[in-house]
């Protein structure tokens, strides 16, 4: 029988490929190994199918822990996977979704928009 707290997160992460294909009318799948260690030299995160993105997902009992220590891995797994942009989903009790990001993370966001004059 597999380990519950994995068995947790494979369901978070399909549950979180699914609200993200909804939103972004884009196939978003777990990625096939999510976790292991990369020839280019780490982990990539958790989800494929977002342009640009390394997306992690965290359903943590602690979503406080998880809203702090997941974003710094998801920078962290951009580095590795050469992406531009990094994001966490955190699922609440109930199946609330949240996404978190760093300061630096969501500044990456705003000067794409500012460089695009997307004002």
């Amino acid at each position: 029988m597999a380990n519950p707290h994995k068995r947790k997160g494979d369901g978070a992460e399909r549950e979180a490929a699914e609200l993200l294909s909804a939103l972004l009318a884009l196939t978003v799948r777990r990625k096939l190994g999510a976790g292991r260690t990369t020839s280019a030299g780490g982990d990539t995160g958790d989800l494929d199918g977002v342009p640009g993105h390394v997306i992690q997902v965290a359903s943590w009992a602690n979503v406080a822990a998880a809203a702090r220590i997941k974003p710094a891995e998801a920078s962290r797994q951009a580095d590795h996977a050469g992406a531009p942009f990094a994001a966490t989903l955190v699922r609440f009790r109930g199946g609330t979704w949240r996404v978190v990001l760093t300061p630096e993370q969501w500044a990456a966001y705003l000067r794409l928009i500012l460089r695009e004059g997307l004002q």
